[in-house]
């Protein structure tokens, strides 16, 4: 569908195996090589996530109690507190069943879940503990969703309420009719509009993408089957009313890895691996096919690396996280 491949001469497959970073190493050769999951090499990869490069860095910067940046920062020191240093962690394979990572996702469980609702808040809230009712956001509580599953908790009772939340309150609004009231719609404009937060159904479905089909609930499925007819309502990354125009110009800067934003690799990557093969992806797809170099590879043109506990790439240079990324997505497509 997405009509690329690699020019003779140019496959970037043995350059992203000889760089330093044992996770893009694992993911190219389970991913992109087809290794299976006890060969020696891929074995060595996943055993040197835990203690080489940016995993290992990340833990030591740890506190006793297993926040990053303090308890009461978990959130709002972007992007160096918990919740943002557990979406890394998940992004680079960390290994779930360390001590450590468990720590972190205990933190961000106790601290900034809402007890009440099972979302996750930006704010702790100091008298009740949890999160702050008033303050839980749709994003956050996708990105926590898909760290902690990805981190081995599906099972969890605390992430299946956060799943819950998810199916119960998560909005596709594309800007048409009355935006339903009450909580949490009256919490945040930006976040609950007329039309529904873009980041916040981005974030959604890559939570419940990571759940295995045969452990998704009917609710869990026409939610994803919601989301993704939203975001292939606008083209992936257009204006719906408007499919000239690009919603953001923010979503065409791929980096990695990603917060709260998204770009339009992200949306493809989790359209794809929902076993999507729209016809309205296909711009997108040639966006991002469109971004290879002559050697076949991405660069990195956004990045919070000044903002990361431990940095990751260099901007404007060939990036092996994007290049992976992409070509899981154009194999896909």
């Amino acid at each position: 569908m997405s009509g690329w491949t690699a020019a003779p001469g140019t496959d970037p497959v043995p350059w992203l195996l000889a760089g330093d970073d044992p996770s893009v190493r694992y993911l190219t050769l389970t991913d992109l090589v087809g290794m299976p999951a006890d060969a020696p090499e891929v074995l060595a990869a996943r055993h040197a996530i835990m203690t080489e490069g940016t995993v290992p860095r990340i833990l030591a910067a740890q506190l006793d109690d297993g926040h990053w940046e303090g308890r009461d920062r978990f959130y709002t020191a972007k992007y160096r507190g918990t919740v943002w240093q557990l979406v890394i962690l998940a992004s680079l394979r960390a290994d779930g069943s360390d001590p450590r990572v468990r720590a972190g996702c205990e933190a961000v469980l106790r601290d900034a879940q809402d007890l009440e609702s099972g979302g996750f808040s930006v704010h702790r809230a100091t008298r009740s503990g949890g999160g702050r009712h008033s303050s839980v956001i749709p994003c956050l509580t996708g990105n926590m969703v898909w760290s902690l599953i990805r981190l081995g908790m599906l099972d969890d009772p605390r992430v299946q309420r956060a799943v819950d939340w998810i199916a119960t309150y998560q909005r596709f609004d594309d800007g048409d009719g009355d935006a339903p009231t009450g909580w949490p719609y009256d919490l945040s404009e930006p976040c609950w509009g007329r039309h529904t937060c873009h980041m916040g159904v981005v974030k959604a479905l890559k939570a419940l993408a990571e759940i295995p089909p045969d452990r998704r609930s009917p609710e869990v499925e026409r939610t994803l089957a919601d989301g993704a007819e939203f975001m292939l309502r606008h083209h992936v990354h257009k204006r719906s009313h408007d499919l000239a125009t690009t919603s953001r110009p923010g979503w065409l800067r791929l980096g990695f890895p990603l917060m709260y934003q998204t770009d339009v690799l992200e949306v493809l990557g989790i359209l794809t691996s929902l076993g999507y093969h729209d016809e309205r992806m296909q711009e997108a797809l040639d966006v991002v096919a469109g971004k290879a170099d002559v050697n076949g590879r991405w660069t990195l043109e956004s990045t919070f690396n000044d903002r990361f506990v431990v940095p990751i790439e260099t901007k404007g240079e060939p990036s092996r996280w994007l290049t992976l990324q992409a070509l899981q997505v154009l194999s896909a497509a």
